[in-house]
């Protein structure tokens, strides 16, 4: 069974609904931006606020929940956009392997721990490398390359 942490309903309309809110008008809370992503199987745009990390000499997308729908889509569509403002951007994702996780989950945790923290079983910027290798199968990964 897929790890996926599905947000309540106050929290998906109020907190999702607003920050996705302002990054289409151009105001980036802490970096987030809105992710768009063809539904696998509708064909239609999908919207949900992200964090994109840059780390390790790339940019990336973490999901804090788990197997969520925006991460079935990019699997089955390859890519999407992320838009802050009038700016929206396509990009093509490749999957990164477990085994490549411990920086970017380090990274992605030092950056938003504090919104995030609570899906990643105890697990923060300071744990272990092999805590943290044991929560990584939970939480996928994205390497984004912007389209020309």
């Amino acid at each position: 069974m897929a790890h996926y942490i599905k947000p309540g309903r106050l929290e998906a309309r109020l907190v999702h609904g607003t920050v996705g809110w302002l990054a289409r008008r151009g105001l980036s809370l802490a970096g987030t931006a809105e992710l768009s992503v063809r539904g696998r199987s509708s064909g239609e745009w999908r919207a949900v606020p992200v964090n994109p990390l840059d780390a390790e000499g790339g940019r990336f997308l973490v999901s804090a929940r788990g197997e969520g729908q925006w991460v079935r889509n990019m699997r089955a569509a390859g890519g999407g956009r992320l838009r802050v403002g009038r700016v929206d951007r396509p990009f093509t994702a490749v999957e990164v392997p477990d085994q490549e996780k411990v920086p970017l989950l380090r990274a992605y945790l030092s950056r938003w721990g504090w919104e995030v923290g609570r899906f990643f079983d105890g697990v923060t910027a300071r744990s272990s490398d092999e805590d943290i290798r044991r929560i990584a199968p939970k939480h996928p990964v994205f390497r984004i390359t912007m389209d020309a």
